[in-house]
C-alpha cells in the first residue's frame, strides 16, 4: 500500500470520528493522514472543519490555508477560512475568502449569501467604531426603575426590594415553560448584581468553611436545561452550598437571558456565597455575533442588552480559592513576572472591554498546550502556555493548581500539566452537536477535588444559536 492510500484510510476513519460528533478523534486521524501523505489537501480541509468544531479557529485557518496552497480553486477550503476567521471576527479576511468562492463559482447562490451577509457584518463593525464614545454614560443612569409598571396580567411571583428564594423557584419554572419574568424585575436584577459585582476585587478570595461545599462549574453558554441538571444532582445553591460559575454562561445556547438571570438572581440573594467569573463571551463583540443581543432584543429590548453589557464589563476576572486555586475563564499569562499580585491590582472598570493584548485578555482567553513554553494560540486570539509556564506560576505563587474553563473537553473536564491545570467544561453535547459530557467540581474545607460527570438532558425544539446575527454562524 502506497503513503497516499494510506493516508485515504485514515482519512475514512476521521470521517467516520467526525460522523459521530467525536471531533478530537477526527484530528487525531486526519493528522496521521498528513503525516502519511500531505499532498492531499482534503486532508488538511478536513481538519480544518473538526478544527472549527473545537472552536481552534486558528489551527483552522492555517490548516484551510494550506489546503489552498495545495490547489487554490478549492472551494471548500476557501470556505472553511472564511467561517474560522468569522468565528474570531476577522470579518474583512473572511470577506475576501467569500469573495474568491463567488469568483470562482459565480453562480453559486449560497456563496452569494454568505458573501452578502458576511458585508453586513463588516459593515455593522465599522458602524458601530464610528459612533463609539470614549466614556459613554453608564446605561444604569437615567433608568427609572419604579416608574415601570408591572401590569396586572403578569402571572409570575412578585419581587419586592430585595430577591428571595420563592422568586427565583417561581422563576426558574416560569423559564422552564417557555415564559419570562417582567422587564421591571431584570432591570431590578441587573441594577442590584452590578453594584455587588462592581464593589467586588478583580479577584475575588474565598474559603471554604466547615460543613460547607463549593462547586465550581464551567461554561454554560445559554444551555439551560443542562444547568438545571446540575442543581438536580448536585444541590441547588444555599447558604451552605457555595457555586462559582467561571464565565461564559452565555452566547451560543438559546437560553442565554434565562441562566444569566437566573444566576444573577443567585448571586443578589447570597452575594458571599455565589460567586462569578468573567469569560471571553461575557464581552460585546462576542454576543453581537454569538446570539446573546439578538436574544435579548427579541425576549426583552435593546436596554435589557446595554444593562447586561455593563454589568458583564463589572464582574470580577478571577477567584482564588482557599489560597489553592486560581480559577479564571481562560488560562495564564505571556510573561512569568505576573503574580497573583498583579491580578489583584489590576483596575478592570478602566477597560471595559478586553481588546488584543494584556491581563485581561489573556486571563480570558489563553489555552494550555502539552509542549513547554508558549505558542501561538490555536484560536487565532491570545496564546497558549506549556506545563513549564503552569509549573512556575503555581511555585511562584504558592498554589497548587489552576483551574480554568473555556475549552470543550469530551469527558466534560481534564488534569493536564502534571495535575497543575484542571479544565472543567459544564454545557454536555455542546451546542447540540458534539457528544461531549458536562462536567463541575465540588470542593469542601480540605480543598480536595472531587469530580463529578453529566450526561445532556433533553430541551425544547429551539436550536443553539437561533438569535446569532448571521447564519454564517450556524456552520460552526
Amino acid at each position: 500500500m502506497s503513503d497516499k492510500e494510506a493516508g485515504v484510510q485514515l482519512k475514512v476513519e476521521g470521517n467516520k470520528a467526525f460522523a459521530n460528533h467525536d471531533w478530537p478523534t477526527a484530528i487525531d486521524f486526519y493528522t496521521k493522514a498528513i503525516e502519511k501523505y500531505n499532498q492531499d489537501p482534503s486532508f488538511f480541509c478536513n481538519r480544518a472543519q473538526a478544527n472549527i468544531k473545537l472552536e481552534a479557529y486558528g489551527y483552522a485557518i492555517a490548516d484551510a490555508t494550506e489546503a489552498i496552497k495545495l490547489d487554490k480553486n478549492y472551494i471548500k477550503a476557501y470556505y472553511r477560512r472564511a467561517i474560522a476567521n468569522t468565528a474570531i471576527l476577522n470579518s474583512k479576511e473572511a470577506l475576501r475568502d467569500f469573495k474568491s468562492v463567488v469568483q470562482k463559482e459565480p453562480h453559486n447562490q449560497d456563496a452569494k449569501l454568505k458573501l452578502s451577509e458576511c458585508q453586513k457584518i463588516v459593515r455593522r463593525i465599522e458602524f458601530l467604531h464610528a459612533i463609539e464614545v470614549a466614556d459613554a454614560p453608564s446605561p444604569f443612569e437615567g433608568l427609572d426603575i419604579d416608574a415601570v409598571a408591572v401590569d396586572s396580567g403578569y402571572d409570575g411571583y412578585k419581587l419586592g426590594d430585595s430577591m428571595t428564594q420563592e422568586f427565583i423557584d417561581d422563576m426558574i419554572e416560569r423559564f422552564k415553560n417557555g415564559k419570562k419574568i417582567h422587564k421591571k424585575y431584570v432591570y431590578q436584577i441587573l441594577s442590584a448584581v452590578n453594584k455587588i459585582v462592581y464593589d467586588e476585587p478583580t479577584m475575588v478570595e474565598m474559603k471554604v468553611p466547615q460543613d460547607h461545599k463549593l462547586t465550581v462549574c464551567g461554561d454554560t453558554h445559554g444551555q439551560y436545561f443542562d444547568l438545571l441538571e446540575i442543581f438536580r444532582l448536585n444541590g441547588s445553591p444555599s447558604d451552605s452550598h457555595y457555586y462559582l460559575f467561571n464565565g461564559d454562561f452565555v452566547d451560543r445556547g438559546s437560553w442565554s437571558t434565562e441562566i444569566a438571570l437566573l444566576l444573577y438572581a443567585y448571586k443578589w440573594l447570597r452575594p458571599d456565597k455565589f460567586f462569578l467569573n468573567r469569560g471571553n463571551h461575557e464581552t460585546d463583540d462576542m454576543n453581537r455575533v454569538y446570539g446573546f443581543e439578538g436574544e435579548c432584543k427579541a425576549k426583552y429590548n435593546d436596554k435589557v442588552f446595554k444593562l447586561f453589557s455593563e454589568t458583564f464589563s463589572a464582574l470580577p476576572l478571577a477567584t482564588l480559592i482557599g489560597s489553592k486555586y486560581l480559577t479564571l475563564h481562560g488560562g495564564l499569562f505571556s510573561d512569568d513576572k505576573v503574580t497573583l499580585d498583579d491580578i489583584r491590582k489590576l483596575n478592570r472598570h478602566t477597560q471595559k472591554q478586553p481588546g488584543h493584548a494584556g491581563l485581561m485578555m489573556e486571563m480570558l482567553w489563553t489555552d494550555p498546550q502539552p509542549m513547554p513554553g508558549r505558542g501561538p494560540s490555536k484560536r487565532g486570539v491570545g496564546l497558549q502556555f506549556g506545563p513549564d509556564v503552569t509549573k512556575r506560576f503555581c511555585e511562584a505563587n504558592g498554589l497548587e493548581a489552576v483551574i480554568r474553563s473555556h475549552e470543550v473537553r469530551m469527558e466534560g473536564y481534564e488534569v493536564e500539566h502534571d495535575g497543575r491545570c484542571i479544565t472543567v467544561f459544564s454545557a454536555p453535547k455542546y451546542c447540540d452537536s458534539t457528544e461531549n459530557q458536562g462536567a463541575y467540581i465540588n470542593i469542601g474545607p480540605e480543598y480536595k477535588l472531587d469530580f463529578h460527570r453529566f450526561d445532556a438532558v433533553p430541551h425544547p425544539p429551539i436550536k443553539p444559536m437561533a438569535y446569532a446575527q448571521s447564519s454564517l454562524m450556524s456552520m460552526m
